[in-house]
């Protein structure tokens, strides 16, 4: 048996996984495609989501990213039950599908949330907000999640554990991706 502290940290990372993929992948069409905002003012005068914001990264990182919380649900399922560290994500394969959409769609959905909350605060895209560019991202995801899939939200992140592994991972994952990222060549900017 696992210390809860040392469980938490494998379901926070094991349920989430999928959102950071999906925030990884979302780089990989370098900007090419229409703005999601389509080149759009909101009443402030400011862009609404600005150039970085793409359909392309969107669409193509919700996408791509799904396969990953797929194959988790499918491993999982794999195990026996007196070695399944991690939680069940769903029943079966399909029925996970569902819950592979809302960590990665909602991982850009939040990433655009971010995006406008910057705009409105005057930050001009690509600028460093320290948390508008960390958190949304998954804080979206887990709110649609422990609506439409309680049981399992709840379990995993309604506990002071999870908001600290939950934090760990996505401020120290968010800032290592990206500077991979800008090394690569697929960020403007290391953050």
């Amino acid at each position: 048996m696992l210390d809860p502290f040392f469980a938490s940290a494998l379901a926070v990372l094991w349920v989430i996984l999928p959102s950071y993929i999906a925030n990884a992948f979302a780089t990989l069409p370098r900007g090419r495609g229409p703005p999601m905002d389509f080149g759009r003012n909101w009443r402030d005068g400011r862009r609404v989501l600005g150039p970085s914001k793409t359909w392309s990264g969107f669409l193509f990182a919700g996408f791509a990213a799904m396969p990953f919380g797929l194959l988790e649900a499918w491993l999982i399922l794999l195990a026996p039950p007196n070695l399944q560290l991690v939680p069940v994500l769903a029943p079966s394969v399909a029925a996970a599908v569902p819950l592979a959409a809302i960590l990665t769609f909602g991982a850009m959905g939040g990433d655009a949330l971010g995006s406008f909350v910057k705009r409105r605060l005057g930050r001009e895209s690509g600028t460093r907000t320290i948390l508008l560019d960390q958190l949304p991202f998954v804080l979206v995801p887990i709110a649609i999640g422990l609506v439409v899939y309680p049981a399992l939200f709840v379990s995993v992140f309604v506990r002071w554990e999870a908001v600290i592994w939950l934090l760990v991972y996505t401020l120290g994952l968010h800032a290592a991706f990206n500077w991979v990222g800008f090394k690569a060549g697929l960020k403007k900017v290391p953050w």
